[in-house]
């Protein structure tokens, strides 16, 4: 099987569960966020084979799927915020990405494509948990549309070339190797200026965190337990943490006392930026329904993440 961004946080540590199962495993990476570094473990291994190519290349995308008989596409770029990623980046490296590789997919072997989505597909969701079957779909973000629209190609690839597919709308996931999120950011300001931290928004933004061991369990009990030609699964945890809580699970990982909180008060209400979301929570009551569960809360992923990442950077 082919996993893209198969050396980047969340496609490295699935790629050491495949091979851990017994799966030949070729990544296709261009290492532009992920690194050897992530895989250097499963690389020890004679069933994983990394090819340094681009998802947009479609020499390197038929290399990598010549012998596969399944593609789990997590390549992408990861960031929400417009100033990060703008619009053109979303397009090209989200959309534009998918479409080479269904491409390089309907003339192959390949049966099924496995799909990391997200849940800012949602956009303002006015159902709280949100299940799969919510519309209408309304992202607020450039980011949330692009993923949308290759959940659309792909929707449609299998349908007109008889090819399967898994939709994985992802919370925010963290754990070790992660380089981006707010856990990261307060880190690093932290270690800047360990007197204060600015928080963009009014920190009362309430999401989601799924530590990456209960995403990868996630990940392969929906692939297992798949029925229909295209099926869609929310992967996420069952409760959600305030911003302003992140800040304070951090600093005390750091051992910092008395940390100031700047709220920059931010846009539209008290989000983080133009296209954040404030309020997400997942139903996943479909996936616990084929015998998946977290073992995290979203405190308990946070804190944990924060702790690999300063163990990791000491």
């Amino acid at each position: 099987m082919t996993v893209t961004g198969g050396a980047g946080f969340i496609g490295s540590h699935l790629c050491e569960a495949l091979t851990n199962l017994g799966q030949n495993v070729t990544i296709l990476d261009n290492l532009s966020s992920g690194t050897k570094d992530n895989i250097q473990e499963a690389l020890k291994s004679t069933s994983l084979q990394l090819i340094v190519g681009d998802c947009k290349n479609s020499v390197d995308v038929r290399e990598a799927v010549a012998r596969a008989d399944a593609a789990y596409h997590f390549a992408a770029n990861p960031e929400v915020r417009l100033e990060i990623a703008d619009q053109s980046t979303c397009f090209r490296e989200n959309i534009y990405a998918t479409h080479i590789l269904l491409e390089a997919i309907r003339h192959s072997n390949v049966d099924t494509i496995v799909f990391a989505s997200t849940s800012t597909v949602y956009g303002d969701a006015k159902t709280i948990p949100t299940p799969e079957n919510y519309s209408p779909l309304e992202p607020i973000s450039v980011y949330g549309g692009s993923k949308l629209a290759s959940e659309a190609l792909i929707t449609s690839y299998c349908h007109t070339y008889e090819k399967r597919a898994v939709i994985l709308r992802l919370a925010n996931i963290v754990g070790p190797r992660s380089k981006h999120g707010v856990t990261n950011d307060f880190i690093t300001k932290l270690r800047r200026n360990p007197k204060q931290l600015e928080i963009l928004g009014d920190g009362r933004q309430t999401k989601s965190y799924l530590h990456i061991d209960d995403c990868v369990n996630a990940i392969l009990k929906a692939c297992e337990t798949a029925e229909e030609t295209v099926e869609v699964f929310n992967v996420g945890s069952d409760d959600q943490i305030e911003v302003a809580r992140i800040a304070k699970i951090v600093a005390e990982e750091m051992n910092l006392d008395d940390v100031r909180l700047n709220f920059t008060g931010g846009v539209d209400g008290g989000r983080g930026w133009v296209g954040d979301v404030k309020n997400m929570l997942l139903d996943t009551t479909k996936l616990r329904s084929r015998g998946w569960k977290p073992r995290y809360s979203s405190e308990e992923a946070v804190r944990m993440a924060a702790r690999s990442i300063l163990t990791m950077q000491r």
